[in-house]
C-alpha cells in the first residue's frame, strides 16, 4: 500500500515537478481576476458590435487608400464631420425629434389597433370568422403602395405619414397576438378554471403570460417595418425629419449628410431593437431562455 508521499508526482521533461496554469477561480481577488471577471461581463455587450466597428475600420482605411471615390461614397470621417456640423447647428436635433415623434405616434396607434383585433379575433369564433378573413385581404396589400391615395386622402401634413406607419406596424402585432392566445395549451386554460380563477385572474396569470412572448415578437417586427415606413413616408413632401434632410441633401449633392441619415436610420432601428430586447428580458425572466441580460 503506497502513502501519498510514495505516490508518484507529475513531471515535465527535465523531471521537475510539472507546473499548472493558474485558473481565475470565481472567488478570484487578484487583479488578473478582475481583469478577466470585467472582460467577460463586456463581451456580450461589445460582441455585436464588433462587425460594423470592423466595417467602419475598413471604409475608412479605403477612402485613405483612395479605393473608394468620395464623391460617390464619403469617408467616416467627413460623415462624423457633417454630424459634428449639423449638431452645433441644432439641425440633426430638430430632425431627429420630428422623425422619431412620428414613427412611435404611427406604432402606439397601430399597435394598440393590432393589440385589440389580436384579442378580439383570437377570443371569439364569432368575430374571427368576422373579421379574420378581410384582415388577412388587407395585409396582403403593401402598405407603401397606399402612398398616392394617402396623399389624396390625407394631403401631405402629418397625418398621412403617422397613418403610413399605422398600416404597417398594425398587422404584426395582430398576428403576433392571435397566434401567442391560440397557442395556449387548452388544457392549462381548464385547470386554472377548475382551480377556480375568475375571468380577470385567468388573463392576468394565464393568458396574458402565455401569449407575451408572441406579442413581443411582433412588436420587435414592427418596430423594423416602423423604421422602414418612416424613410418612405418622409418623402411626401416633408418640412422636417431625417427623410427631408437626405431628400435636402440629395438635392444639393451633399453625399455625406445622405450617408449619415442612412446610418442615424440603422442606428434608430438597432436601439430600438436592443430596447425591445431588454423588454423582453424584463418582463419574460420568469422564463429560463430568458433568464440572461439582452445585448
Amino acid at each position: 500500500m503506497t502513502t501519498s508521499a510514495d505516490a508518484p508526482s507529475l513531471q515535465d521533461g527535465s523531471g521537475n515537478p510539472a507546473s499548472h496554469p493558474p485558473r481565475c477561480e470565481a472567488g478570484d481577488r487578484t487583479p488578473r481576476g478582475r481583469i478577466l471577471r470585467l472582460l467577460q461581463g463586456l463581451l456580450p455587450q461589445t460582441l455585436p458590435w464588433c462587425f460594423p466597428f470592423l466595417l467602419l475600420i475598413s471604409w475608412q482605411i479605403g477612402s485613405m487608400a483612395g479605393w473608394i471615390n468620395p464623391r460617390i461614397l464619403p469617408s467616416p470621417l467627413e460623415v462624423f464631420v457633417a454630424a459634428f456640423r449639423l449638431t452645433a447647428d441644432g439641425e440633426l436635433q430638430d430632425h431627429l425629434a420630428v422623425s422619431c415623434m412620428r414613427a412611435f405616434t404611427g406604432l402606439a396607434i397601430g399597435g394598440g389597433i393590432g393589440l385589440l383585433l389580436g384579442f378580439a379575433t383570437a377570443t371569439s369564433r364569432l368575430l374571427e370568422n368576422l373579421l379574420d378573413s378581410s384582415l388577412q385581404m388587407f395585409r396582403a396589400i403593401p402598405h407603401l403602395a397606399l402612398t398616392p391615395l394617402v396623399i389624396i386622402w390625407f394631403g401631405i401634413g402629418e397625418e398621412a405619414k403617422v397613418f403610413l406607419i399605422v398600416c404597417g406596424v398594425a398587422f404584426p402585432i395582430y398576428l403576433n397576438t392571435f397566434h401567442g392566445i391560440r397557442a395556449i395549451d387548452p388544457q392549462l386554460v381548464e385547470m386554472a378554471t377548475v382551480y377556480g380563477l375568475g375571468r380577470r385572474a385567468l388573463w392576468r396569470q394565464v393568458i396574458l403570460p402565455g401569449a407575451l412572448p408572441s406579442i413581443l415578437v411582433g412588436v420587435r417586427f414592427s418596430l423594423g417595418v416602423m423604421w422602414m415606413t418612416l424613410i418612405v413616408a418622409e418623402a411626401i413632401a416633408a418640412s422636417s425629419g431625417i427623410g427631408y434632410m437626405a431628400s435636402n441633401a440629395r438635392e444639393l449633392m451633399q453625399t455625406d449628410v445622405m450617408v449619415l441619415s442612412i446610418l442615424l436610420y440603422a442606428l434608430l432601428g438597432k436601439l430600438a431593437d436592443v430596447f425591445a430586447r431588454r423588454m423582453e428580458h424584463g418582463w419574460l425572466s420568469w422564463r429560463s431562455e430568458y433568464a440572461g441580460a439582452a445585448t
